[in-house]
């Protein structure tokens, strides 16, 4: 029997419940992709990040993550989760994290919690009627890019809300994230985001759509830095901030549960 360290996050959230669940998990070694998948599979949640100590000098730790059905390239929740995770654990102001497709990520602590900085993803004005059709509601403009990222823009809130997506139809047209957006009423944004065929229908409070978000809403606000709040059933909010090339999102994390994962 091995038995590994487990815990269970509710990241992007000021108090259990709410935000996005993420387990984390920190490994001596790799284990087999097959094992990782059916951890995150039997976690069923988001998305599981599992990590190594880095032995290359880039970063503090590799990282990886796994949704129940398969490893993705960015993901922002689960990154932060396992920077409050390790350093509440081990201590310190800040953590980074080696990545296969995303490059080194930051997690450092800050006056409200946590920044956790990412690559911010840029899209192009494009269409996609069938995607379109499949969200609903009055699409106003579709901002895309190649790595399957995708901006649909709404006229307010309400609409935002008020959406129904297709999750089927949605699903066969592959793994992409689709971000809903608009200018919000509390907040100075808000979004929901599907991601049907990566195994989550709605992601309850989603890191990698706001380093998306950060650039193309920056551009329409005129400003540097805003605030987010994430429309969900369990909802969430951050900040948003761009520097140069990086996007910085602030936010808060709650420990749910803390224990060991029994692997035979």
């Amino acid at each position: 029997m091995i038995r590994l360290p487990y815990w269970h996050v509710d990241a992007f959230a000021d108090r259990p419940f709410a935000g996005n669940q993420a387990a984390v998990m920190p490994l001596d070694q790799w284990l087999d992709d097959a094992t990782l998948l059916a951890i995150a599979e039997e976690n069923n949640f988001a998305e599981t990040a599992f990590l190594v100590k880095d032995e290359t000098g880039e970063a503090d730790w590799e990282l990886r993550w796994f949704t129940p059905t398969m490893e993705i390239r960015l993901c922002g929740h689960a990154t932060l989760a396992s920077g409050h995770v390790l350093l509440e654990r081990d201590g310190g102001e800040r953590i980074t994290f080696r990545t296969r497709k995303a490059g080194v990520l930051e997690v450092a602590r800050s006056d409200s919690g946590y920044e956790l900085g990412l690559p911010a993803i840029r899209t192009e004005k494009s269409a996609w009627d069938e995607a379109a059709a499949l969200l609903g509601g009055p699409i106003e403009e579709v901002w895309r890019n190649a790595d399957g990222y995708e901006v649909f823009l709404y006229p307010d809130e309400a609409a935002i809300r008020a959406l129904d997506p297709d999750f089927r139809g949605l699903k066969a047209l592959g793994t992409n994230l689709f971000i809903c957006s608009a200018r919000g009423e509390e907040t100075d944004i808000v979004s929901r985001v599907f991601v049907p065929g990566g195994g989550i229908d709605e992601d309850p409070v989603t890191g990698g759509a706001h380093a998306v978000l950060t650039p193309f809403w920056v551009e329409r606000l005129g400003r540097s830095e805003f605030t987010a709040f994430q429309a969900s059933a369990r909802s969430g909010r951050m900040t948003c901030r761009l520097e140069g090339d990086r996007a910085i999102l602030g936010g808060q994390c709650v420990t749910v549960v803390e224990g060991t994962f029994r692997l035979p």
